[in-house]
């Protein structure tokens, strides 16, 4: 991802080696001493004890912390690089946006893709540049190469902020002097016809003939995501992440209270209600492109031997991710709508439907498989669907149904006039 001509030199860090209190090796007495730096430039012989104890090392930390609280100018340079390049700043900022910018879990969010798409202009103008003189007119410089790109207003604006963002990081840990940081934020944002810079379309509700048009284009388990996202208005990432675990279904109307949204990062909690309408649109999803074995009575989960016959069942009944779920005594399953579903997994799996419409393109064979057409199957196939869509593979595959339709490019937003 980083290719430049110019390579890092030496230490990308700005900070310098900071002395600290010296713990000397084991003495013939046992005990355990640390030497500290004094006033006079000189050291400070101080006893710890047992050498090795938990008392010693536990004061040795007390003593190593109160000496770094005693002489902050110490812990790191106060005077920044000034042979620091736009290179190696942006490439620190990186490591710092792979680290931050996470969801809970851990998973990367969309705001990693965005800063290094921001960044990349900058990197291919001004990579060799030195960052202490990077100014308002080369980040101008850097917008009108984006104007160039045709990038609509409103996304050269927000990517410039990132570009302001980075150096507000790097100023904070003292690789460039704050004056730089100052400086570009003198540079306003584009403003609506006062630039060659393209307008972004209005985003608007879908309307409800153009949504129906399309639904019969749409692959099984798309049509669902977005059937499902008419009657509750969820956004495009909860309806791709959404759980059994996470759905509250106590009380008639179900709950959905996501994990994973857009300000989670702020402590905030989301409750998305799913009524009978949501709920019907998931009970037909989960019955699967085959029916369930006919006559099943209830399982019990915890018993391997009930669930063993459970799964010889919707084996025959060529449900076979039902059947490998119950085989599998590791995982907790829960039986809903007669489809067995794992509270832990996406409720929304291409991996899984893709298994379902083998099974039934199976089920519904007239001829017998002949070995040149098993020889044909790949092992090991390089790409497999994923355990879940994302916003944009959603909206890829939204756009290609409209397509198809005949109407105009949609994106997966609420739709006019939804209600349950």
């Amino acid at each position: 991802m980083w290719r430049s001509s110019t390579p890092f030199h030496g230490c990308l860090h700005a900070a310098t080696e900071q002395p600290r209190p010296q713990l000397l090796p084991p003495q013939a007495t046992g005990r355990a001493y640390v030497r500290i730096p004094n006033e006079g430039g000189g050291r400070t012989t101080v006893d710890l004890w047992a050498y090795g104890s938990a008392a010693s090392r536990a004061e040795y930390a007390r003593l190593v912390a109160d000496y770094q609280v005693s002489h902050p100018t110490q812990a790191a340079s106060t005077t920044p690089k000034r042979d620091l390049r736009i290179n190696e700043l942006l490439l620190q900022f990186w490591r710092h946006a792979e680290n931050h910018y996470r969801h809970l879990d851990g998973s990367p969010t969309t705001e990693q893709n965005e800063i290094r798409l921001s960044i990349r202009p900058v990197r291919t103008l001004f990579g060799d540049t030195y960052a202490a003189e990077f100014g308002p007119r080369r980040l101008a410089a850097v917008r009108d190469q984006m104007i160039r790109n045709r990038w609509c207003r409103i996304l050269i604006n927000r990517r410039i902020d990132r570009v302001k963002r980075a150096f507000k990081w790097a100023t904070a840990e003292e690789l460039v002097p704050v004056s730089v940081y100052q400086a570009l934020r003198t540079l306003g944002g584009l403003q609506v016809g006062r630039t060659s810079a393209p307008e972004s379309a209005k985003i608007e509700p879908v309307p409800l003939d153009q949504y129906t048009a399309t639904l019969p284009h749409l692959p099984r388990l798309v049509r669902a995501m977005a059937e499902l996202q008419r009657w509750t208005g969820m956004r495009p990432g909860e309806v791709c992440r959404l759980t059994l675990s996470e759905l509250d279904r106590s009380n008639p109307v179900w709950v959905y209270r996501p994990a994973h949204h857009k300000t989670a990062h702020r402590g905030k909690r989301r409750s998305v209600a799913i009524g009978p309408k949501g709920q019907a649109v998931l009970f037909a999803f989960l019955a699967g492109r085959m029916p369930a074995p006919e006559g099943i009575r209830p399982v019990d989960l915890a018993d391997p031997a009930d669930r063993a016959v459970a799964a010889d069942r919707f084996g025959r009944a060529w449900r076979p991710v039902d059947e490998a779920l119950l085989r599998d005594m590791t995982r907790p399953v829960v039986v809903i709508g007669g489809c067995v579903v794992d509270p832990e997994g996406y409720m929304f799996n291409p991996l899984r439907d893709r298994e379902e419409r083998f099974a039934e393109m199976r089920s519904k064979r007239k001829s017998k498989v002949t070995p040149c057409q098993i020889s044909r199957r790949t092992k090991c196939p390089e790409r497999l669907p994923a355990e879940r869509y994302d916003p944009h593979s959603y909206a890829t595959a939204v756009t290609r149904a409209c397509r198809k339709a005949g109407n105009p490019s949609l994106e997966p937003v609420p739709i006019e006039e939804q209600s349950d």
